[in-house]
């Protein structure tokens, strides 16, 4: 059960997780780029960041899962993994997805986007990214393993 438990969070973070730091990513060049067809760009890289951040709930709670199958739900590796998982959705949910909506809707209204505005929402982005990146190595090497890594 639990290489079945592992293999369901690792295809789901590599599903869910994967297209929102990529769009995530995206968004803020599209938004500032003044080619035509950017409000329908900017708005399909917010839909893929708002759909698939929901599905993403699946990550952690599958992460949980197989952390109780494995019985290492208090080993400090995980503890941080999960840590850091909240910060990140924190982050996505308080800055990166109100901040999309805010360029999304000023383009809608052929309202200037504010180049300070894109600036503050990559960088938000980074650190989301950076904290998944860093949740990915600690699940890769999680220290103090018997897997030899």
């Amino acid at each position: 059960m639990t290489k079945f438990l592992l293999t369901l969070h690792v295809l789901a973070a590599i599903v869910a997780v994967g297209p929102v730091t990529v769009a995530a990513s995206m968004f803020p060049p599209a938004a500032r780029t003044d080619r035509e067809g950017r409000l329908n760009t900017v708005r399909l890289l917010h839909r893929i960041c708002r759909v698939y951040s929901g599905i993403g709930i699946a990550v952690p709670l599958l992460g949980l899962a197989t952390g109780a199958a494995m019985g290492v739900l208090g080993d400090a590796w995980l503890i941080t993994s999960i840590t850091l998982t909240a910060v990140a959705a924190g982050i996505l949910v308080a800055f990166v997805l109100p901040r999309q909506d805010e360029i999304v809707e000023q383009l809608a209204a052929e309202q200037p986007v504010e180049r300070s505005g894109t600036v503050q929402l990559a960088m938000f982005t980074g650190v989301f990214n950076l904290l998944w990146a860093t949740v990915t190595v600690l699940m890769i090497v999680r220290p103090g393993s018997t897997t030899g890594a």
